[in-house]
This record gives C-alpha cells, sequence and structure tokens, in this order.
C-alpha cells in the first residue's frame, strides 16, 4: 500500500490531467504493486524491470555478442528473467550498464507507472539520464513520467471514463488480458474510491538541483565471464610504445657494437 506522501503526489498530477485520483492511484498501484521505492544499497531507489529484449536490439554486434554471452541480453521477450528482489534487479542493470549505458536505461521500466526508458524523447526529456534521474529524485518524479506517457497517448480519455480495457491495452499492450490488467485496475479504482483519497500536496516536491547521475547505480565488480574489449585507439597506441621501445633498445645496442668494433680496431 502507498504511503501518504505517494498518495498526495498522486493526485496531485491526477488533478492536473483531470481525472480521478482513485483512477491514476489504480494504474500506479497495479504497476508496481504499491510500493513507489525499494531500499537498494542503502538508498531509496524505484522499482525497476529490466527487459534482456530491448537490450539486445540497441546494441551493436559485438557488444549483443558480449551482452548474450554474460546472460544480459536475449533476442526473446522474456529471455533474460528477472530477479525477485529489487536489489538483485539493479545489479542486472549495472552489468548492462558496463556495456552499454544508455541502451541499458532505455531497456528498463521504471517507476510507479513502470514505464520504458526508451520513451524518453517521446516525453520531453532531453537524455534517458534525465528522465531516470526524475524517478530517482522522488515519488512525484516518478508520476511524472506516468502522467507524460498518459498524455502523449491520448489515454486521458479512457481513465476519465473508467475504460479500463482501453487503458489496458494502450498502455500494458494487447496482450493485457493475460494479466489482467484491466479487471486488476477496476479493482483497485473500486478500492480507492470506497476508502477516498487524501487531498493533492500543494505542490510537487522540488527535485534536487544536481540529481544523481546513475551511469553506474550501484557500483559492483565487473563480471569475471566477460573480458572488456580494449578501444581501437589504445590498442594501436600500446603496440606503437612497444615498437617505439624496441626500436631505441636495437639503435643503442648498434651504437654500443660500433664504439667496441672502433676500439678494437
Amino acid at each position: 500500500m502507498f504511503d501518504d506522501a505517494t498518495v498526495r503526489a498522486v493526485a496531485t498530477i491526477a488533478a492536473r490531467l483531470k481525472v480521478e485520483s482513485a483512477a491514476l492511484l489504480a494504474v500506479a498501484e497495479v504497476e508496481s504493486g504499491g510500493k513507489a521505492f525499494a531500499r537498494v544499497a542503502g538508498r531509496n531507489e524505484p522499482l525497476i524491470r529490466f527487459e534482456g529484449h530491448y537490450f539486445d536490439r540497441r546494441l551493436t554486434p559485438e557488444q549483443r555478442k558480449q551482452a548474450r554471452a554474460a546472460g544480459l541480453a536475449s533476442p526473446k521477450a522474456g529471455g533474460v528473467p528477472n530477479p525477485a528482489k529489487q536489489e538483485d534487479r539493479w545489479k542486472l542493470l549495472n552489468r548492462a550498464i558496463l556495456i552499454n549505458s544508455n541502451a541499458a536505461m532505455e531497456s528498463v521500466s521504471w517507476g510507479v507507472g513502470q514505464v520504458m526508458g526508451a520513451h524518453w524523447k517521446a516525453l520531453g526529456y532531453g537524455s534517458v539520464t534525465e528522465m531516470v534521474n526524475a524517478c530517482r529524485a522522488s515519488v512525484a518524479g516518478q508520476v511524472e513520467v506516468m502522467a507524460r506517457f498518459i498524455e502523449k497517448n491520448g489515454l486521458a480519455g479512457a481513465l476519465r471514463g473508467k475504460d479500463w480495457p482501453k487503458f489496458a491495452r494502450a498502455y500494458n499492450g494487447p496482450a493485457y488480458k493475460q494479466n489482467a490488467y484491466d479487471t486488476k485496475m477496476a479493482r483497485a479504482y473500486a478500492k480507492w474510491a470506497k476508502a477516498g483519497v487524501p487531498a493533492a500536496s500543494p505542490k510537487p516536491a522540488p527535485a534536487p538541483v544536481e540529481p544523481p547521475k546513475p551511469a553506474a547505480p550501484i557500483p559492483v565488480p565487473p563480471d569475471p565471464s566477460v573480458t572488456p574489449t580494449p578501444p581501437a585507439g589504445r590498442a594501436k597506441g600500446i603496440w606503437a610504445l612497444i615498437i617505439a621501445a624496441l626500436l631505441g633498445a636495437w639503435l643503442w645496442l648498434t651504437d654500443v657494437w660500433n664504439h667496441a668494433w672502433a676500439w678494437l680496431f
């Protein structure tokens, strides 16, 4: 169950969308299980789900080979299972970030609305990092991401009319009935409508001036099964140093030999 601060944050943005707070809370509850944050490495982090098939198609051929070998990418949806614990999911994400940071964050569904990072540009964010930082900074940031997705896809009307099948089809995809998203949202709405919703926050909580950048959300050692390939430029530089050292040694030996020969004769 969401805490009071989360309920008020949802109510604030519901008022902007001109939808019932109970309706938006129903969506958030079904998507997140009624939790806005999980405790990960000593701090609150938004709930995430990593999609290995998204990651797979956002990589270069060399990166894809590396990611598949590490069990981080698959051409099939569901080919990379998500651990049950959020902390383990964040570790999985961090391993993916070591291969391709932007692709990894785009391949995750974020926060109470479980919106894919791949939508960052369509939702008006300057980068996927900016969207992720919004989700990490506050619950209001998470709800804002969900609200932008609803607005961008013209779903506020379905929420106002409580047309749960129409909403779920657009929000969760054509296979929404497999997970009964529509019926779950209808039940959650009935519960919130009956319980009543606290008044909206007077204003959204301000985001930090410099929110944390998740280039490495949870530092962990690199996967020992994956050997990183040095950049081509770096490899060329190393060989150039080796050749220069060998050439210098050869010239020195030649000079010593010439002096020794001159001394003897």
